[in-house]
């Protein structure tokens, strides 16, 4: 039996602290000083309290800032970040420890004591995390440079422009810059944000170029991959990924995205929700929900888009 919205926003506010304040934000549309209190609560109970814990003493989760997948500090943090979690001394600790340890020749980010060149999937991801949880400025300069000087012609990003010359730009890299450009404009950083500001309406082009999904060239869809509603989506790219960056920036309709959002709605289950398809494998703290049952965070995420589109369409 289909549930109406009353229900479903019902069910959500079951859950973890970190549904709760996303799901009064985005869908209640409450006040963010009314939902401090409960924001503040991701850190002290459910997902967040639990990731925290499982912080090693030396400041890392895993092995180091990179190993393992999906345990590692690099993915923990990604994963606190998109919990909504507030700063902690925890957090504070990490991202010392990786700025001080972890910047490579080129001045991106860069785990690797044997490759030279950073990967600039990492160095979105990190800048959106290290912008959400409020670095100096100063200590993200060189990342924002590597960044930049990683734009292809395209408009978009690849982690393998630097490493074999890649000629067109990855759906995966560009949704990571995107994600970290929109953190860093948010936080009010100012150094190149005007360049910034270009790089991301170029790079917001190129995937609507591509419908978000399709070759830009035959129509066809690039990856079956990417129509899965996975959750935590890691560094991979997907179209429900993508739609709640649009929304998140608010980006205004655009028909280049009716085909995704048509594809959202044919995905929903009879009783209105959603379900996450699978889980991209890999050693995990452990699993924030179960792959082939009602998803609470793709739920969330679904509705918040399609609201959004259905209002602003």
């Amino acid at each position: 039996m289909e549930m109406n919205r009353a229900e479903i926003i019902a069910w959500l506010l079951e859950d973890d602290p970190a549904i709760q304040y996303q799901t009064r934000r985005d869908l209640l549309h409450e006040d963010s000083a009314v939902l401090s209190d409960l924001k503040n609560r991701i850190a002290e109970a459910g997902l967040g309290r639990a990731f925290l814990k499982r912080q090693q003493p030396d400041g890392h989760w895993g092995r180091a800032f990179y190993q393992p997948k999906w345990t590692s500090s690099h993915y923990t943090l990604v994963d606190l970040r998109n919990l909504c979690i507030p700063v902690t001394p925890e957090i504070k600790k990490a991202l010392a420890l990786i700025l001080a340890t972890s910047i490579g020749p080129d001045g991106g980010i860069n785990p690797s004591e044997d490759i030279e060149q950073s990967d600039v999937c990492i160095n979105g991801m990190f800048l959106n995390y290290g912008c959400y949880f409020g670095t100096d400025e100063e200590k993200l300069r060189s990342v924002v440079d590597f960044i930049v000087s990683q734009q292809l012609a395209d408009g978009g990003f690849n982690c393998r422009l630097n490493r074999s010359g890649a000629r067109h730009s990855s759906m995966h890299s560009t949704i990571s810059v995107l994600e970290g450009i929109r953190e860093y404009i948010a936080a009010g950083y100012a150094f190149r944000a005007e360049e910034l500001n270009r790089i991301e309406g170029e790079a917001q082009e190129f995937l609507l170029r591509h419908r978000l999904f399709k070759s830009d060239h035959t129509g066809a869809v690039i990856h079956p991959s990417f129509l899965k509603l996975v959750y935590p989506p890691r560094w991979r790219y997907d179209i429900l990924g993508a739609l709640d960056y649009f929304q998140s920036v608010g980006y205004p309709y655009d028909e280049r995205l009716q085909d995704a959002l048509d594809i959202l709605k044919e995905k929903r289950l009879s009783d209105g929700r959603w379900k996450t398809q699978a889980h991209h494998p890999g050693e995990v703290h452990f699993q924030m929900e179960q792959a082939g049952k009602p998803s609470r965070w793709n739920t969330l995420r679904c509705l918040r888009v399609l609201e959004y589109y259905d209002r602003d369409a």
